[in-house]
């Protein structure tokens, strides 16, 4: 499939002008190591978005330049150490920069301005509770996500019942909705 849609500019908000913005700014893996190769100039870092741990290569590999040069001896070996420990370092701890790196963009770009997800939110289904069996979790969920996909009232939605005025309505299915919202453009009143 051609990736051509990530040059589109739709000029507008709603779900694919974000995914776009999203797909033109996450960080890949490969070129994050690729980067790391050049590691004495900190590129890793500046592509990552970590301005100050760049700044630090760049210092580390200056300082071992000028003490290579100016200073007699073996002076030059400290801030060379220094600086092929913190690459190495780098290189370990890569992946979970890229992956952090990702979910700060995806958060900022999904979530609505001053709000945070939810406490204890991994992005995925939580562990199972405390003496709680992960096949009957995962059950239960799958049978609130079937109901809600139906249009059937969640357990949710019964216990809050009585403050509302369908009290013992079912909600309507998105295709009914739809063509609840047909009719109304048709300037029909009542649906059949």
């Amino acid at each position: 499939m051609s990736k051509a849609w990530k040059n589109l500019n739709l000029e507008g908000g709603g779900l694919q002008a974000v995914n776009a913005v999203l797909a033109a700014n996450l960080r890949s893996r490969s070129k994050a190591y690729a980067a790391w190769l050049l590691f004495p100039a900190g590129l890793h870092r500046i592509y990552l978005g970590d301005t100050r741990g760049s700044a630090l290569f760049l210092l580390l590999s200056a300082t071992t330049l000028v003490t290579a040069f100016l200073v007699p001896g073996y002076g030059w070996l400290l801030p060379l150490v220094g600086l092929l420990g913190l690459a190495v370092y780098d290189l370990f701890r890569m992946e979970q920069r890229v992956v952090d790196y990702n979910k700060a963009l995806r958060m900022r770009l999904f979530l609505r301005k001053g709000q945070r997800p939810p406490t204890g939110y991994q992005g995925r289904y939580p562990e199972p509770r405390a003496g709680g069996d992960m096949a009957n979790d995962l059950e239960e969920y799958a049978s609130l996500k079937e109901r809600e996909r139906a249009g059937h009232p969640t357990k949710r939605d019964t216990e809050h019942a009585g403050s509302d005025d369908r009290s013992g309505s079912r909600i309507p299915s998105f295709n009914e909705q739809e063509a609840l919202l047909r009719q109304l453009s048709r300037g029909r009143k009542d649906p059949q």
